[in-house]
């Protein structure tokens, strides 16, 4: 059992974070959560509690990342084994209209964590990349090899955050990170109690058609219909967050041995399209979703999933659910929680 190891969550309330503090509590992990709310809710964290059935491994601490005093009052109160790191803005769109903003808060947030994280030695890092580092990759599946380069400000926090951690490796070895890349998570614990929660309108796919499905909103519009592709619509590599949440788990695991510093892939090695996911979620549902179409959008590939033949080879994990599981689960927790963690918009 592993009782006495105590991990730090940054955004642990948040979506991907709540999943994977479940995932940590059902076998033992205690877990210190620290968020802000920005865009999470505390309850997610309760709920996690009430379905492990060990609320006692779960700690909350409502603290900003770029509040160093608060930030270091949490690392004088617990000792940590490892710091998983997802705390962050993440809204692409968002990101293009304010660029400071989100370099103050995601790179600062994150040199605030590393400076603390090295203060106190604790040297095992998970950190929350993403496969907007691939930027306009045109070769499939991808590889963690490829040269990396971002699109827009969101993209490139995760992807200069990726290189300060490969600069604190070169000049400190002692340091073991992982960077987890992932591809597009959706779906919801098969509970039905914890599921994605996001502000205002949805910037990503699921969380929108999950919205239209329940009657929140009216039409799904699908952002070009002429690439080529099968049915004319995107591909993207949809993950269900639970797959998702058990690769952070097998990441610390891993921490143990030293690995290093390396990226990987966390996706499926599937292409879906848009009209793919939209059928799944109104088979699930039991209705047929509307959808209307509109133009590409700046910066959008026709084509995107990962190669997750290096996440088996060394992490020893490997995605199991489907599309038919992510719309399920995501309509069981939307149909359940119709206004998610109980904003009203």
């Amino acid at each position: 059992m592993v009782e006495d190891k105590t991990i730090l969550v940054t955004g642990g309330a948040g979506y991907i974070g709540s999943h994977t503090v479940l995932e940590l509590v059902s076998l033992g992990y205690r877990t210190v959560v620290v968020d802000n709310l920005d865009n999470s809710a505390e309850e997610s964290l309760i709920r996690v509690g009430e379905v492990t059935g060990r609320p006692d491994l779960i700690i909350f601490r409502k603290v900003d990342l770029l509040h160093y005093d608060q930030l270091e009052a949490i690392f004088k109160e617990f000792n940590f084994f490892a710091c998983i790191h997802f705390a962050g803005l993440k809204a692409v769109g968002e990101s293009v209209k304010q660029p400071i903003r989100y370099y103050h808060n995601n790179l600062t947030g994150t040199l605030h964590l590393l400076n603390l994280l090295t203060k106190y030695e604790c040297k095992n890092f998970v950190f929350s990349s993403s496969a907007t580092v691939y930027g306009m990759v045109k070769k499939m599946p991808v590889t963690e090899d490829v040269q990396i380069g971002a699109t827009n400000p969101y993209g490139r926090t995760k992807l200069f955050i990726e290189e300060f951690l490969r600069d604190l490796y070169k000049a400190d070895n002692a340091w073991n990170i992982l960077i987890l890349r992932y591809f597009n998570p959706c779906g919801a614990h098969s509970s039905g109690r914890i599921g994605e929660d996001p502000s205002g309108i949805p910037n990503n796919l699921m969380p929108y058609v999950s919205q239209v499905a329940v009657g929140r909103r009216e039409y799904l519009t699908v952002f070009g219909m002429d690439y080529d592709t099968p049915d004319g619509t995107g591909v993207r590599d949809y993950i269900h967050v639970v797959d998702l949440a058990k690769g952070h788990v097998a990441a610390v695991k891993k921490l143990v041995v030293k690995p290093g510093c390396v990226s990987v892939n966390l996706g499926t090695g599937k292409g879906y399209s848009v009209l793919d996911m939209l059928n799944g979620m109104s088979k699930a549902c039991g209705r047929q979703l509307e959808y209307k179409p509109a133009a590409r959008r700046e910066g959008d590939v026709a084509i995107l999933y990962a190669d997750p033949t290096f996440a088996h080879d060394f992490l020893g994990w490997k995605a199991e659910l489907g599309v038919e599981e992510m719309c399920a689960d995501t309509w069981r927790w939307q149909s359940n929680n119709p206004q998610g963690y109980g904003k009203a918009e």
